[in-house]
């Protein structure tokens, strides 16, 4: 049976912590930044951490 692959755009977007958490981003910082003000782009620059919910998902996604 061929190894399992890992998924690419999952590699990209998450980390792993030392205690197994799993880190992501902010999403909505990427465009039209015009209309978003100054306090919401600065709270969007702090990541934060997969809910547990979707962590037993995202982890299958970028285990190596």
């Amino acid at each position: 049976m061929p190894k399992m692959k890992t998924r690419s755009g999952a590699k990209k977007r998450f980390r792993l912590t030392a205690t197994g958490k799993i880190k992501r981003a902010s999403a909505f910082r990427s465009h039209i930044l015009t209309s978003k003000t100054s306090k919401r782009k600065r709270k969007l620059r702090k990541g934060g951490m997969v809910a547990p919910g979707n962590a037993k998902a995202v982890r299958m996604m970028i285990q190596a």
